[in-house]
């Protein structure tokens, strides 16, 4: 199996067809989208119409994740000036009432390595607040029973910023007990080229500028960022996460 990480979409459809469509064409791949369908690009409706034909077609094969820009459609804080039509609003509340949207995945590589693949990933106060789980996988069951106030605080799965969370598991007693791959925000202007984050992380960080990847590495394990940050019109180059011989293991 090959498991496909993409990153936030924002409603750059284009984008989203022409470089996940033919992976998922592909036998044997399974796509974790991370959330943030909706808002910000040109055609949201066309990001949820995409989505919408893998969910009802085979939803083993199609993993979607709930991000910030989904939230205040399913009990969340509303906070974007454009809102959604009620045909998708309706999507997506459907999709979080049918259990078609998820908070968390945990995958296993190839080579052993368990992930935790959140929206914008957990710090270490979130983790402590989650019952401190050992495993990826337990982390994601726990995060599937959408534990409130934590799944919509702006310090939780869905709202913290990579610059939070990267530094909140340097230092102390406690490492960090699984790797982890987000969106949200990243460490980094891709644009510009250039750092967004205090010196300590960059020393520990590497950029895929053509990918848009970022990883940085701490104590027990690393962070991925995998946000592109499409923008209004979309990234002219960016490329999902791809592991291959992976598999979805919560």
């Amino acid at each position: 199996m090959t498991v496909v990480v993409v990153g936030d979409v924002g409603g750059c459809s284009e984008q989203l067809k022409r470089v996940v469509g033919p992976l998922v064409a592909e036998p044997g791949t399974v796509v974790v989208q991370v959330g943030d369908l909706v808002d910000r690009g040109p055609d949201s409706a066309g990001v949820l119409a995409f989505v919408r034909e893998r969910l009802e077609g085979d939803r083993r094969r199609w993993v979607q994740l709930i991000g910030n820009h989904e939230a205040p459609y399913v009990g969340g804080e509303s906070f974007w000036p454009e809102p959604l039509g009620e045909a998708e609003a309706g999507l997506l509340r459907s999709w979080w009432l049918r259990e078609w949207m998820r908070v968390a995945v945990a995958v296993r590589t190839a080579d052993g390595e368990e992930l935790l693949i959140t929206h914008a990933g957990l710090s270490r106060d979130a983790w402590r607040d989650l019952g401190a789980p050992v495993t990826a996988g337990t982390a994601a069951a726990l995060l599937n029973t959408r534990p409130e106030p934590l799944l919509f605080s702006y310090e939780g799965p869905l709202w913290a910023e990579a610059g939070q969370i990267y530094p909140s598991w340097l230092g102390g007693l406690e490492r960090l007990p699984f790797s982890q791959v987000h969106g949200h925000s990243t460490i980094v202007s891709f644009d510009r080229r250039t750092w967004l984050c205090e010196e300590r992380i960059r020393w520990r960080s590497t950029v895929d500028w053509q990918a848009r990847h970022t990883e940085t590495q701490v104590p027990g394990g690393r962070f991925v960022g995998v946000d592109p940050k499409h923008g209004l019109a979309g990234a002219p180059e960016w490329a999902p996460l791809v592991l291959p011989g992976a598999e979805v293991i919560s």
